[in-house]
């Protein structure tokens, strides 16, 4: 028998053509790219909206207090609005020691708040 020239070949189903590069992949990376930017606005989000007057108010702020005089629940307030009981004086992130509002001249009131990993300790003083 003689030999063929070329070798035999397989005459099966036709290969499909090779995916273009390139795009792809990079589409891909823009997706997650966005769910993860979303991911961390929301955090952002629920992190700022979940905190609290307290740990948001700066010095010369005003403060009301929603709760008693026992368990107080301060949230702020327009220093010109007739729910403004308390002007924020002094404040002091990251720590529970209310005795550092002795120091603080024109403080009349320390309050002590205590948050998910952040504490903070406000002098106030009475507005009326």
């Amino acid at each position: 028998m003689p030999q063929q020239p070329y070798p035999a070949f397989n005459q099966g189903a036709p290969v499909p053509p090779q995916p273009a590069r390139g795009r792809g992949g990079r589409k891909l990376l823009l997706r997650i790219g966005g769910f993860v930017l979303v991911a961390i606005l929301i955090g952002v989000g629920k992190w700022y909206l979940g905190k609290s007057d307290a740990e948001s108010t700066t010095v010369g702020s005003c403060m009301h207090n929603k709760g008693t005089q026992i368990s107080p629940d301060l949230e702020e307030v327009d220093c010109s609005s007739s729910d403004s009981e308390f002007e924020v004086v002094e404040k002091f992130d990251n720590t529970s020691d209310s005795t550092k509002c002795e120091a603080v001249k024109t403080s009349e009131i320390a309050y002590y708040q205590q948050g998910k990993g952040h504490n903070v300790v406000l002098c106030l003083k009475e507005t009326k």
